[in-house]
């Protein structure tokens, strides 16, 4: 008889059942969540029927009466009833019953996006992100935060003319313009190493603002080319597009030549690093601002695909707010004061 503990055939088919379980735990999930959310859904139209017969404090009887009936059950909350209720007057403008997207993530994601979004349309958008994605609701609240449907998929880009109908559309929605920086706390006028370094520094948050999918490869990513030492900013790899992703940072307005040299590189890493299985390299070129005629003159030809996106480290403050913030003198001044006092 083999020894099991050192028996391969036998890990291979216990790793086979383990994912077998954790598929079959994750299905569980999923349908219990849909049964909840069908659930509080049929509760919302009901207390929304009945509000203008019996008043404005039908959810506080109601959350006493189902409290009372069903202890062992979370939810009944007054709150939460308040708030199923918004959820399904939202959602019932448009649909009769719970609808897809929705039922596919979490009450929690449900109740944030509502009570944060106005917009029907808008909502959907954050409803498909975080069932593709997989976020968690603090990674929801903060991509709502940074405006993330303003962002997805606005990148300038040649990737329809260089890569596949399914790829394409992939890429497209991974790429974002503007990418948000401003938790490095650098300002406008750093330089492309330092904002390079910082990024490094704080990976978590930089792929946390890149989008699910990106693995981190390295930093001045070293390729030997004839004689010539050449090196990437920013190299990752990304597990849903199964291609390398070159990152080039520009502290600057993008230029044309910028693009050529990302070309260059892209070329390089394909025919040095991309293995059978990879699909084709996909380059960013992250730059403070870039004008949309010089962007689609300097990729109309060019044969890689490349995307050309914006980035921001602070977030502008409006005008109408700046003037109701203290002078830097103001405020010396304010000190100086409380100092004689």
């Amino acid at each position: 008889m083999n020894n099991i503990n050192s028996n391969k055939e036998f890990y291979d088919w216990i790793n086979e059942l383990k994912r077998t379980i954790k598929s079959a735990r994750q299905k569980l999930a999923a349908t219990i969540n849909s049964q909840v959310l069908e659930l509080y859904w049929e509760i919302g139209k009901e207390i929304a029927s009945k509000q203008n017969t019996w008043g404005s404090n039908i959810i506080e009887n109601v959350a006493k009466e189902l409290n009372s009936e069903f202890p062992d059950m979370k939810g009944f909350s007054r709150r939460n009833l308040y708030a199923i209720r918004q959820w399904y007057l939202f959602y019932n403008s448009k649909y009769e019953f719970v609808p897809h997207t929705v039922a596919q993530i979490p009450w929690g994601h449900n109740r944030l996006i509502v009570s944060k979004i106005k917009d029907l349309d808008v909502a959907e958008s954050y409803l498909l992100a975080s069932a593709k994605n997989g976020w968690d609701r603090e990674t929801l609240e903060i991509q709502i935060k940074s405006a993330y449907h303003l962002k997805a998929g606005g990148s300038f880009h040649n990737f329809n003319s260089t890569l596949t109908e399914a790829q394409s559309k992939l890429a497209i929605e991974t790429i974002k313009d503007p990418y948000n920086f401003d938790f490095l706390g650098l300002q406008e006028d750093a330089l492309e190493k330092a904002i390079e370094d910082e990024l490094t520094k704080h990976i978590t948050k930089f792929l946390l603002e890149l989008g699910k999918g990106f693995a981190f490869v390295g930093k001045q990513y070293k390729l030997e080319i004839s004689e010539n030492d050449y090196f990437i900013d920013l190299l990752f790899y990304h597990l849903e597009l199964r291609c390398f992703v070159v990152i080039e940072l520009k502290s600057g307005k993008f230029k044309p030549e910028y693009a050529g040299k990302l070309n260059f590189y892209l070329s390089a890493v394909d025919s040095q690093i991309k293995k059978e299985i990879d699909n084709p390299s996909i380059g960013i070129l992250l730059c403070k601002a870039k004008d949309k005629i010089e962007a689609e003159y300097s990729l109309r030809d060019i044969n890689k695909p490349i995307g050309i996106s914006e980035f921001k480290l602070t977030e502008a403050i409006p005008e109408d707010f700046k003037s109701k913030l203290p002078t830097i003198e103001e405020i010396e001044n304010e000190l100086d004061n409380f100092q004689n006092r």
